[in-house]
């Protein structure tokens, strides 16, 4: 059962507040993907070696990770705002101490405070649309923060690519911290507070503890987790491997780029827009059960065109596409059934959920991608296996409650 409906309501446009929640969640797109176009010119400045400039990214991701944990938690506590608030402040700090490193262990520091901080937005984002909106709802809004969201990652390393360019990489990090400076005056203005005083609850180890016990030993949220935050990383593995893959294998330029960015990114906002049509007509385990499907076909594509045919830009990045659609079509389902789970523990949920999803994605930045980025088969092979989790995830979880998610969300 929902707790009361929050007596908060949202007066402005209906397409004001998933902009306004979209534009917290592009810190963390901006964080990874604005400045991969310059990881050549960092590393020559900063006499980095490869590995050494992957860890800027696994840095980022494993803070990210650790530190989402307790986004949420201290959400449920203090409320929405003020997390996002501070949140997005730390960040804007931490981009400007990335600006000005003068080293690489500098810079790979200030990345992991990047990631402390850039998660606050995202998952507080998601248990603000829950606060305010029933599921069938909620789900719509969620698509639309994923189409908004989905514009960040495509111009990104378009805007790094030109920055690095025309004034150096350490404009980029100048950038995010006009950009997080930008953002937490917005919020400070316009952003309400979606939790009342009588829903929080107690910030102390006990109370705390048991809600990471009750959520981490539920089986359905572990399935629910692994079935939506590992399959990302079919596509991620291409986007973190792009100066590898993109620059090495596909021959681009750095300003060229933004060709993976722009086909993945489409894919999810069209997969978004899909999601959101069929929120309240079509059965939960439907939606996703197609997205599962679109991402074995674009992964049975991907092999294929890998081991049998010549290495073409087209080809190697369209079934990426296809791929991000199947993904965006299942993803704001299940984080309404994660959200559900313990409606008093939103904040928890969206941070746990996230937590798993960013610890595998720092996982894969900082072990998989450099032993895989050097092969466009290996790179394939790896894609496939986290679609494979993820689906194994579900199939388990449907076979074990084949009840979840039987009718559309209302």
């Amino acid at each position: 059962m929902s707790p009361p409906h929050n007596q908060i309501q949202w007066s402005g446009p209906s397409w004001a507040l998933p902009a306004l929640l979209a534009l917290l969640s592009v810190l963390g797109p901006f964080s990874i993907d604005t400045f991969l176009p310059a990881f050549s010119g960092i590393a020559q400045s900063l006499s980095a070696s490869p590995v050494q400039m992957q860890q800027t990214l696994s840095a980022y991701l494993l803070a990210f990770a650790f530190m989402n944990l307790f986004h949420g938690a201290l959400a449920d506590s203090y409320g929405r705002r003020p997390v996002v608030l501070v949140g997005v402040a730390v960040f804007a700090l931490a981009s400007v101490g990335c600006a000005m490193a003068q080293s690489i262990e500098q810079l790979i520091a200030f990345r992991a405070v990047q990631g402390l901080s850039a998660g606050a937005s995202m998952v507080v984002s998601r248990a603000i649309i829950r606060d305010l909106f029933p599921p069938a709802q909620a789900q719509r809004v969620m698509s639309h923060v994923t189409l908004y969201f989905g514009l960040a990652p495509a111009i990104a390393p378009v805007i790094g690519g030109w920055l690095f360019a025309l004034l150096g990489w350490h404009s980029i990090f100048w950038f995010m911290a006009l950009l997080g400076g930008g953002l937490w005056l917005l919020n400070l203005i316009y952003l309400p507070e979606t939790l009342p005083r009588s829903e929080r609850q107690p910030f102390r180890p006990k109370p705390l503890l048991q809600g990471y016990l009750a959520l981490g030993g539920s089986a359905r949220f572990v399935l629910l987790a692994l079935a939506s935050g590992i399959p990302f990383n079919g596509m991620f593995v291409y986007i973190l491997a792009a100066p590898e893959f993109l620059g090495t294998h596909l021959g681009l330029a750095p300003t060229q780029f933004f060709w993976l960015f722009f086909c993945t990114i489409g894919g999810i906002m069209s997969g978004a827009v899909l999601s959101g049509r069929m929120a309240g007509r079509v059965p939960l385990k439907w939606q996703i059960r197609h997205g599962f499907v679109l991402m074995a076909v674009a992964t049975l594509i991907n092999l294929t065109a890998t081991a049998f045919l010549t290495p073409k830009v087209w080809l190697s990045i369209l079934p990426l596409g296809l791929y991000s659609i199947g993904w965006a079509v299942m993803m704001p389902v299940v984080t309404i059934l994660v959200l559900d789970l313990n409606p008093l523990r939103r904040g928890m949920a969206s941070s746990m959920q996230a937590c798993v999803a960013s610890a595998a994605n720092g996982l894969v930045a900082g072990l998989v991608v450099p032993l895989v980025m050097h092969s466009t088969m290996l790179l394939a092979l790896a894609s496939a296996s986290f679609m494979l989790v993820g689906l194994a995830a579900w199939l388990y979880l449907h076979w074990r409650w084949p009840a979840i998610g039987r009718f559309a969300s209302n």
